[in-house]
């Protein structure tokens, strides 16, 4: 007597048609709590690429004291070089220094190109196996700093664990904001769902008179409760992309240079995951708003 799933979701296209104005604004609070964690999972996302990036930056900076002599640095350069794990060494003097780092790609910054060779320290600049372990990197920074030509050595492990700090607490930070968005989509979805509900009452009644099954009522609201948290997360993802490369499009390039890693969007799986999550709340939302107002 009664149709099936095709028929259910024809209902709930009509239903959502005559309401449009209702589903519509729930679509839009949803986009917003979306919005909300899908930036922090864009941050998270980045935060990670650096952290990875650094984590195998795979070299090392010797710094050289200024009273270092040139045969110590051909010796110190030659024991690096058979030291096992790197792969390569190259000597940067204190005026190629400030020469590199003041040169960008429109030319020589002024203030840069202005300060004294003497503010750019002469070093060594070491590479090294990515997958070097950080117990043999800080054996090797430990032999090199005992060296009386070297000032201090840099291996980048300090930014590393201090990115990967910052990390963790986004990630407590995204869970916590989760069930920000969860509560979110419970209550706009159960609370329109309930109004659309209120607003159909004669037509259920109807539809119970002639004897349809409280599945065959619930159905189209199910529906309607999942195509608004899939419709919510979706929406959410483009604002998302779009404000994404708007600031890409922004970012000075000598930055993405600078930390080595270019801005990435989120993963496609991120945006399924998004996507699904907001399927499954709104129909659990949906459930939650129908089961004082429809007998299970």
């Amino acid at each position: 007597m009664f149709d099936g799933s095709i028929g259910t979701t024809r209902r709930a296209q009509r239903g959502m048609l005559r309401e449009w104005r209702l589903h519509a604004l729930s679509v839009f609070s949803l986009a917003v709590a979306f919005v909300c964690l899908g930036a922090a999972l864009l941050v998270l996302t980045n935060l990670r690429a650096i952290e990875e990036r650094w984590a195998h930056a795979g070299r090392a900076s010797v710094y050289l004291k200024d009273n270092a002599q040139a045969q110590d640095v051909e010796s110190l350069k030659q024991a690096l070089s058979s030291v096992a794990g790197v792969t390569g060494v190259r000597y940067v003097s204190a005026a190629q220094a400030r020469a590199e780092f003041g040169q960008t790609e429109s030319g020589p910054k002024g203030e840069l190109a202005g300060l004294p060779v003497d503010a750019f320290p002469a070093s060594i600049e070491v590479e090294v196996r990515p997958d070097l372990s950080d117990a043999e990197l800080t054996d090797i920074k430990a032999k090199l700093k005992s060296l009386p030509a070297v000032d201090d050595v840099e291996t980048y492990q300090a930014w590393t664990e201090r990115l990967s700090r910052l990390v963790k607490g986004g990630v407590t930070a995204a869970a916590m904001l989760s069930l920000v968005v969860f509560a979110s989509v419970l209550a706009v979805v159960g609370s329109t769902i309930r109004l659309a509900l209120q607003r159909r009452r004669t037509e259920v009644e109807v539809l119970k008179l002639v004897g349809a099954s409280d599945r065959f009522i619930k159905g189209p609201f199910l529906v309607e409760g999942s195509t608004q948290g899939a419709l919510g997360a979706t929406g959410a993802i483009a604002i998302l992309a779009a404000l994404f490369f708007v600031v890409r499009g922004r970012l000075d390039a000598e930055l993405a240079s600078l930390i080595g890693v270019e801005p990435s969007f989120l993963p496609w799986y991120v945006m399924l995951g998004m996507v699904g999550m907001g399927v499954l709340l709104g129909t659990l939302a949906a459930l939650l708003g129908l089961r004082r107002l429809v007998t299970v």
